[in-house]
């Protein structure tokens, strides 16, 4: 054979040694493949099932509706999240710095126009309050970094040197009257002091020791140790307040006191005895002065009378009505221009729905309750008896006082003289709230899954804990 066609016959032969690849032809019906051709076919032509999504027909959640869950798994991490061992010391902080920052700012942009009207500074009165401010945060973070123990031993000094500031306002001569009430202090300079505002914490601190040590010795059985000492001390107090006439500082003290008798255990019928006394008392009272029956009187109204009366509490509602949704700007409130008396002060809600609306408003209502709840969180995860009925007895204080503010600048409640806690302008109404907040802080951090979370969060603790440890290999590899 020639060599040329024994060359051909070799590529012939080669061509028919190669393997062809197996078509994606479909099979003739009723024939059935064998497996392992079916598999090499697929593989062949490069074609492959359609991935079924991780966890469909399983229950799992389609590609259509994301993450399983929706508003339960919402509502499952916001009870975690709560539930931490930390949050009420956070709310209680953040809560509180939060309203009195907001508060600095609303004092001056209120009482801008009342300080040039007495031939002083725009910054006059925020001059005053931004001072009370940080001697009020230093004395927030001395109360928060004091011992439960110390807390307990300063409420008898506290409660005797109040007292004695008390008495020492009706001494003519010491004593000043300020918008009719005989409850200041002259203490040199643009400064006075209000004792009265002192004797809400003294009577927390003193009656949580009482009521504490009472619960150890197991005396509150019985009513007479329940109310005495403490109903008579905190009646000598009212009675102290009454005389220099602010009765709104006496509602408040009347609040904690059946706060205290409450966290106590104090029974449905002895509860009820008091409270008619009280009110017994409270109606006397307005009833024989005409300035407390006319602030009565002015409960829900709309329109100031011809006379002049009700002028506060309609002005107040003008203010809050013309504020709408988002406010009329900052400092750009209509009603501070002399038409609303106190706008720094007692009114200074009106103030803020008028420049920052219905918003504004709302947030200062969620920041207060979320400091209340979080008060009374920590009143009733403690097992300290003394923890719980000062931290009950501050949330009493702060929220009875914010309601009973909010209540008179809405028309729903008599208008009581009672500043805003933390907000409104006025040192000696700052001062002891804040030494207040920072016992709630003390008593949060005294908690002891807080104490642990917080060591877990110093860096060589962290270290040590959250590193990993393994042995070492014979190799010396890790």
């Amino acid at each position: 054979m020639p060599a040329d066609e024994r060359f051909a016959v070799r590529r012939d032969r080669a061509r028919t040694s190669v393997p062809r690849p197996l078509t994606a032809s479909p099979a003739p019906s009723g024939v059935s493949l064998p497996d392992g051709l079916a598999l090499r076919g697929r593989l062949a032509t490069g074609s492959r099932r359609p991935e079924t999504p991780r966890g469909a027909g399983r229950g799992g959640p389609s590609p259509r509706t994301g993450r399983g869950g929706g508003p339960r798994r919402t509502y499952e991490r916001a009870r975690r999240a709560w539930d931490r061992p930390l949050t009420a010391y956070y709310v209680i902080l953040g809560s509180s710095l939060l309203i009195t920052v907001l508060g600095l700012v609303m004092v001056y942009s209120a009482s801008m126009i009342k300080a040039l009207d007495i031939s002083k500074p725009a910054t006059y009165f925020f001059g005053k309050q931004f001072l009370a401010a940080v001697i009020g945060g230093a004395l927030m973070l001395l109360a928060a970094r004091m011992p439960v123990k110390l807390h307990r031993a300063l409420a008898y000094p506290i409660l005797m040197v109040t007292v004695f500031l008390m008495v020492l306002v009706q001494v003519p001569g010491i004593g000043m009257s300020v918008n009719g009430n005989q409850n200041w202090l002259y203490l040199g300079g643009p400064f006075q002091l209000q004792p009265s505002e002192f004797g809400k914490l003294a009577l927390i601190l003193w009656g949580a020791d009482l009521l504490a040590r009472k619960q150890d010795k197991r005396l509150l059985t019985q009513w007479k140790h329940m109310l005495v000492p403490l109903v008579p001390v905190a009646f000598m107090l009212l009675g102290l307040i009454m005389l220099g006439g602010d009765m709104g500082t006496a509602i408040i003290l009347t609040a904690i006191l059946f706060g205290l008798l409450w966290l106590a255990g104090a029974p449905t019928r002895l509860f009820a005895g008091v409270l008619g006394f009280a009110a017994v008392i409270a109606f006397l009272l307005i009833r024989t002065s005409p300035n407390r029956m006319s602030r009565l009187a002015c409960m829900g109204v709309s329109e100031p009378d011809p006379e002049g009366g009700c002028w506060q509490a309609a002005h107040g509602i003008y203010a809050l009505a013309s504020g709408g949704w988002f406010g009329s700007g900052l400092g750009a409130s209509v009603e501070k221009w002399g038409q609303l008396p106190e706008p720094h002060t007692d009114f200074i809600f009106a103030i803020t729905g008028e420049e920052l609306g219905l918003a504004g408003t709302l947030s200062v209502l969620a920041l207060f309750a979320a400091l209340g709840y979080a008060g009374i969180r920590v009143a009733g995860r403690t097992e300290d008896p003394f923890v719980r009925f000062a931290a009950g007895g501050v949330t009493t204080w702060i929220t009875a006082q914010a309601v009973i503010n909010i209540g008179a600048v809405l028309g729903l409640l008599p208008i009581a003289g009672v500043p805003l806690p933390l907000f409104s302008y006025g040192g000696s109404a700052l001062l002891p709230t804040m030494f207040a907040v920072g016992l709630m802080i003390a008593f949060a951090r005294e908690d002891p899954a807080a104490k642990a979370a917080l060591a877990m969060r110093k860096p060589g603790v962290r270290w040590k804990t959250m590193r990993r440890r393994v042995k070492k290999r014979p190799s010396g590899e890790r």
